[in-house]
Parts: C-alpha cells; sequence; structure tokens
C-alpha cells in the first residue's frame, strides 16, 4: 500500500493523490491547475487505462477539471462522489470542455494567419460527456465498498454543495488502514449548506491548508449591506451589477435577495427586476433546488418546509440565450445583474459592463475573491479606465467590495475539523500556498502534538508501515513558462497605473523644486526607453 503526492502540494489547485492498495490503482481528484503555477508536478504513475477509480470530493474544476483528459487518454473506471457533485460535474465539466474548445478555435485561427500549425484543445465535449458516463453517486455518511479490501464514506464538508471529505479503508495482507482526506472544508454559517461535519477515525489524514495561516474577518451582515447598496443605487436610477461565480457564490447571493424582498427591506422600488444572466448558474441553480433535502442546513430547510424557494422570487429572470442575455440592456427600470464571470475575464459580464461602467448612478458590486492579474481586481484598486471588447471604458460606475463570506474555512476553522480525529498518525498538508500549508503544519504540531508533514509533488509515503519513502523536493517552474496572463489584463493595469501616476503628479505641485525636477528626469527617461 502506497500513497504519491501528485498535485496542490504547496500549491492551492491542481488536486490529486494517487493510491496503491488491494491491487487497484485510485487516485483522490484531478484537478486542473489555475492562475500561476510555482512548482513542476510529476505525473500520474501509470497510464490512465491503468487507473481503477477516482474519488472525487466536490466539483470545483481544481479538483475536477483535469476527469476529460482522464477518459481521453484511456480512463474507463469509475469516478465516485456524492450525488450533487455528480449533477454539478455534468454541467461544469462540459461547460469546461466547451470553454476548451472555444479558445482552440480562437488560438487556430491566429495560427492560420502565422502560417503556424492549428492549437488542440486541452479536451473535447466528446471527453466530458465521456468522464461524465463515470460518475457513480453516493450518498453521504453510507460506507461503500468498491471492491474487495477498498471501501469509501463521504462526509459533509460543507463547502459547496455536494462536497465531501472521502475517508477511505484499505485491507490488504491483514492490514487495514484509514485515509482521510478533508477535500475543501467549509467556512462556518453559510447561507444554504451545513457546516462541516468532522471524521474521529483515521489512521492518516490528507488536509487542506487554503487559509492556513489567516483569519477571516468578522463576516458581513449581508442582508443589511446589500439593502444599502441597491437602495443607494436604484434610488439615483442606476443598476447593480454582480460579477459572481456561476456556482455557490450566484445562488448565495439568490439566498440574501429573496430575504430582502420578502422583508421589504428596499423602499420604493417594489418588484426590483433580478437578472440571472449565465446558462451556467442557471443550470447550478436547478441543481441547488434539487438536491435540497441532502445538502441544504437547517433554516434553508426551514423554507422548503414552507413551500418556499430559498434561492427563488418574484422579479427573477433567467436569461439562457444570447438574444435574452442582450435585451436586459434594453430594460431602463433599476435592477440587479447577476453574471459570470467572478473576475471579470470572460462571459457574459463583460458586456454587462460596458454598459454601465461609464455610468455614475450604476454600482458594480464584487462579493468574491479578485486575483492579481484580472479585471476585477483592477476595479477594485481604483482603475479609472479599462478595456472592454478593444474600446478604452472609462469608470465613473460606483465600485463597491462585500467581503465576509468565504467558501473555505479560516485557519481555526480548520484546527477545529482536525481537532476531532482520536489519534491520527500523521497529517499530510496539502492545498495551500508554500507559506500557507508550511504555516499550519507548524501550527498542527504546536497546538496539536501531530506528526505533520507538507509533502512536494512526488513524495512517497508507504501506507502500511507509516514511513516517508521519498521525501520529494521542490522544482521551480522557469519563470518565462509560467502563465503570466492576457494581455488585455496587463493594458488594464497599465491604464490602472497612469491614473496613480496622474494622482502623484497633481500631489506634487506643492513639492520642493528638487524633487519635482527628479520626477521629471524619471518621466523623461521611462518616455525615451519606450520611444514615446
Amino acid at each position: 500500500m502506497k500513497m504519491m503526492f501528485i498535485g496542490a502540494t504547496h500549491e492551492v489547485t491542481g488536486s490529486c493523490t494517487y493510491i496503491e492498495a488491494c491491487g487497484k490503482k485510485i487516485l483522490v481528484d484531478f484537478g486542473m491547475q489555475q492562475g500561476e503555477d510555482i512548482f513542476e508536478n510529476v505525473q500520474i504513475p501509470v497510464a490512465p487505462g491503468d487507473i481503477d477509480f477516482v474519488l472525487l470530493t466536490h466539483a470545483h474544476i481544481d479538483h475536477s477539471g483535469l476527469l476529460p483528459l482522464l477518459f481521453a487518454g484511456g480512463f474507463k473506471g469509475e469516478i465516485h462522489s456524492t450525488k450533487a457533485t455528480a449533477n454539478l460535474c455534468s454541467v461544469m465539466l462540459r461547460d469546461s470542455a466547451h470553454i476548451q474548445e472555444f479558445e482552440a478555435e480562437w488560438r487556430s485561427r491566429k495560427n492560420k494567419r502565422k502560417g503556424e500549425k492549428p492549437h488542440e484543445p486541452l479536451y473535447t465535449m466528446d471527453d466530458a460527456i465521456g468522464a461524465i458516463s463515470l460518475f457513480v453517486p453516493h450518498d453521504y455518511d453510507v460506507e461503500s465498498t468498491l471492491c474487495e479490501g477498498v471501501s469509501v464514506l463521504f462526509r459533509d464538508a460543507g463547502h459547496l454543495l455536494g462536497s465531501s471529505s472521502i475517508l477511505v479503508s484499505l485491507t490488504e495482507d491483514g492490514v487495514t488502514k484509514k485515509l482521510a482526506f478533508s477535500g475543501d472544508i467549509g467556512n462556518i454559517e453559510q447561507p444554504l449548506l451545513r457546516d462541516p461535519q468532522p471524521i474521529e477515525d483515521a489512521d492518516y489524514v490528507v488536509m487542506e491548508s487554503t487559509y492556513g495561516n489567516r483569519v477571516h474577518d468578522r463576516p458581513t451582515d449581508y442582508v443589511t449591506a446589500l439593502t444599502e447598496v441597491l437602495q443607494r443605487t436604484f434610488d439615483r436610477g442606476g443598476n447593480v451589477i454582480i460579477p459572481s461565480f456561476a456556482v455557490g457564490r450566484t445562488q448565495e447571493m439568490l439566498y440574501f435577495i429573496r430575504q430582502i424582498k420578502a422583508e421589504g427591506l428596499v423602499k420604493g422600488h417594489d418588484g426590483f427586476p433580478v437578472y440571472m444572466d449565465s446558462p451556467l448558474a442557471n443550470e447550478a441553480t436547478n441543481i441547488f433546488i434539487i438536491n435540497k433535502e441532502s445538502c441544504y442546513d437547517e433554516e434553508a430547510l426551514s423554507y422548503v418546509k414552507q413551500g418556499i424557494n430559498p434561492i427563488s422570487f418574484d422579479g427573477l429572470v433567467r436569461a439562457v440565450s444570447s438574444d435574452e442575455s442582450k435585451a436586459i440592456n434594453n430594460d431602463n427600470r433599476p435592477k440587479v445583474i447577476i453574471s459570470a464571470s467572478g473576475m471579470c475575464e470572460a462571459g457574459r459580464i463583460k458586456h454587462h459592463l460596458k454598459h454601465n461602467l461609464w455610468r455614475p448612478e450604476s454600482t458594480v458590486l464584487f462579493v468574491g475573491y479578485q486575483a492579481v492579474n484580472t479585471l476585477g481586481r483592477s476595479l477594485v484598486e481604483g482603475a479609472h479606465k479599462v478595456k472592454l471588447f478593444g474600446e478604452t471604458v472609462n469608470v465613473f460606475a460606483e465600485i463597491k467590495q462585500l467581503p465576509g463570506i468565504s467558501g473555505h474555512g479560516d485557519v481555526n476553522g480548520l484546527l477545529n475539523w482536525a481537532k476531532a480525529f482520536k489519534a491520527p498518525s500523521k497529517f499530510f498538508v496539502v492545498h495551500g500556498d508554500a507559506d500557507s500549508a508550511d504555516c499550519f503544519t507548524q501550527r498542527l504540531k504546536d497546538e496539536l502534538g501531530a506528526d505533520a508533514y507538507a509533502p512536494y509533488s512526488g513524495a512517497e509515503f508507504d501506507i502500511a508501515s507509516g514511513e516517508i519513502t521519498v521525501d520529494a523536493q521542490p522544482i521551480l517552474i522557469p519563470k518565462k513558462n509560467k502563465n503570466t496572463g492576457s494581455s488585455n489584463v496587463y493594458y488594464n493595469e497599465l491604464l490602472s497605473a497612469s491614473d496613480r501616476l496622474y494622482r502623484l503628479i497633481k500631489e506634487n505641485s506643492g513639492r520642493a523644486n528638487a524633487d519635482m525636477r527628479k520626477l521629471t528626469e524619471a518621466l523623461n527617461k521611462l518616455c525615451e526607453e519606450y520611444k514615446i
């Protein structure tokens, strides 16, 4: 019996762990790398066709996104997950395949103009559909035998609809060992979802550390804060544009807006329309509804028992087709538009930004994390101009951010989840950047007295003997090969920097002549360097 760490080691995305036991080859998650990749990952040590099972903690693409690629490589085994995760993957993997094919087509057109070879997608829609056909759904807290010597149990992780921690029991040559894989541990007191459920009995724990060195700010009173934004914006005749992730965050926003409407908290704008403009968000919302009994928390279920859908209300308009999306901006009433992507990098949200960023009466409300080098991050940081569809757009709309809701537990939540284990022999800390993983590893040692280890990709562990057989060392990816983002993002950053430079020049009007001369020389040198 052995375990090998493949992805999300001293990094946050690309989760993957490989297990050999009982004559079977098993993957726990097979996720796509997203954002900047710092370290080289080793390859899975066997061909995709040799994998017998995949155990999937949840549907987020950084945990599930390479399953179609596995299928394309010859995998024909079973993918085990909760029912809700299987439902979500049925739409999210098809959506991912659509993006892969669309980008490949776009790159191929560019390559053709250059006389270069066509660009092949990472995987196709057929690959995604093939992977979806291999899912075997499970209920929470029901132990299932996959084969002789291997059983699994899925426990609610409270991170996303259907998210789970997985307890794997392995028996080989008379030796039984239990491995707990945390998946992503959710935050407490989230809308709709239950709090993370602990696991008590395991020999080894493979645990995430996304926020292993941070404590969340006190949660915002979202209903009050959102009501204030809606009231202020509607009173001046504007729209509230909410860039939102299609799965999870969109449904949370619907939950809050339903309460605001039910209690009549926004005055003078009865029946204000709310547009949900994202095909993926619409499908995901349907999946939330059909999985309500197994995944909703007590508060959400109490609405269901009263015959109330907690994520629907009068005035909610679902836009699916492109024509329906375009028609939204012909509605002159003050309204809410919830659209993807959450960081404004792609999708229909960019069209709504183009129609509203220049309007001082409108508000762009960010309700999720905005990564570096994204359009969303540029707006949050105060950009006065951005580029959309080749056109420079002035930013006169109010830009507002509502922090407070995070789908991940902070370091205290992670420690509380870890404390539930009676006497694990070892913790393996993954799914966190280098600082977070190493910090959380030390916290486990100091506060729980645990034997904890943060592996790098390629590390191997003998499950039966409890020994680390390969202590892999980090291999940095050369800087030139790292993902550097799109030129459009950097143009937006350049525009943002020009605004800061303008403010700096204005602030220098009262400074000493020597300071102003120094700044002038620096600017002239920069202009000469770029031949301006």
